[in-house]
């Protein structure tokens, strides 16, 4: 945004524009204010409201306006607390522009531990949705027209599913160079190019134009505090990138994030008893032997050997399996010498930023 004021010379200090308020729901949220903003969405069969709350916190100047989401899995908890911590931060301080925060959005979700909705559906696959279909198309629909299309650009958190866990890492549309730099700014341990899905907001998202991170970190229904370090201090390298906060407000990740676009899953040979001998950020070379499965009487045992070198970016963490389910996640990358070296780095710059007071936390 470029400012405005009177010409070189004449003596008077250049006036910075204020920004107007900001509308949203109905509701005007004044420049240096924050707000929150209940957005009707239905009520329960027991006529409790529901609604998609939005903490609004709109900055003196103009500037972009992104939105960062949590828990449209509602069993995905680990985005809720990154955008707590993101609100509480300094870094906030003579923001510009505006910030949409929305830490629940699949509030139904949310409050049952699941990742659906009450009609068993996956939010995340049925946007753009439409206003006259079912909840969760209402409220896809809802979040995309409330939203999606006010904001410059997203930041949508998940987590892997229960019993499982991710590395934090960045995913981004393998067809939209331009998003990469935002992805790099983000600074998690890896970028993993991947396709849109059929229904999912990233797709949504795209067709109106509005470039979104699409963040994976931790387990569901578990806090693991590596990935909401690394959530935190993602979202506000992404908001100091477009020019929102300081440079002086977070440190730049010091080394590069890793990068993929290639990935597999292996799977169990067998139905029985999982013992797992590597962990999600460790490298594995193919020969190796990443876990073991026996019946319960320690007679029978299968090997789960790599196929194919790459770096752990997911796994289970669930010791009973059946044949098939998929165990390790694998991104394939470049350059595997530097691997170990460079986690190592990542790990330790996540432990040494700073925690927040511990009245900030509690």
């Amino acid at each position: 945004m470029s400012e405005t004021g009177s010409p070189k010379g004449k003596g008077k200090a250049p006036r910075t524009p204020k920004n107007p308020d900001f509308e949203i729901a109905g509701k005007k949220v004044a420049p240096g204010t924050r707000q929150i903003v209940d957005i009707p969405i239905s009520l329960l069969s027991n006529h409790t409201p529901v609604n998609l709350t939005v903490n609004v916190v709109h900055g003196k100047r103009p500037g972009p306006v992104i939105f960062v989401s949590g828990a449209v899995h509602g069993d995905e908890i680990v985005g809720v607390e990154v955008i707590r911590r993101v609100l509480k931060s300094t870094a906030l301080r003579g923001m510009r522009g505006t910030l949409l925060a929305v830490p629940v959005v699949n509030a139904f979700g949310f409050l049952n531990n699941t990742r659906y909705l009450p009609d068993r559906r996956d939010l995340n696959r049925c946007f753009p949705g439409h206003s006259r279909g079912s909840l969760a198309a209402q409220l896809a629909h809802l979040f995309l027209h409330e939203i999606v299309e006010r904001s410059d650009f997203g930041i949508d958190l998940h987590s892997a599913a229960v019993h499982r866990v991710n590395l934090p890492q960045i995913r981004v549309n393998e067809d939209d160079p331009n998003i990469m730099e935002y992805a790099e700014a983000f600074g998690a341990p890896i970028i993993l190019t991947s396709p849109l899905r059929d229904g999912s907001l990233r797709e949504a998202a795209r067709e109106l134009g509005v470039p979104i991170l699409l963040f994976e970190a931790g387990e569901g229904l578990r806090f693991d505090e590596m990935s909401i370090r690394a959530g935190v201090s993602g979202v506000l390298r992404v908001m100091r990138k477009l020019g929102m906060t300081s440079q002086r407000t977070v440190r730049e990740p010091r080394v590069p994030s890793f990068k993929s676009s290639n990935s597999h899953w292996l799977r169990a040979p067998a139905g029985g008893i999982l013992r797992t001998f590597k962990l999600a950020g460790e490298f594995v070379r193919a020969g190796d032997v990443a876990a073991a499965v026996s019946d319960p009487f320690g007679q029978r045992d299968e090997e789960v050997i790599v196929r194919e070198e790459g770096l752990i970016i997911g796994r289970t963490n669930h010791p009973i399996v059946n044949q098939g389910d998929a165990l390790f996640h694998i991104a394939s990358i470049k350059r595997p010498s530097e691997v170990q070296e460079r986690m190592d780095a990542i790990e330790t710059h996540l432990q040494s930023d700073p925690l927040l007071d511990e009245d900030e936390i509690i």
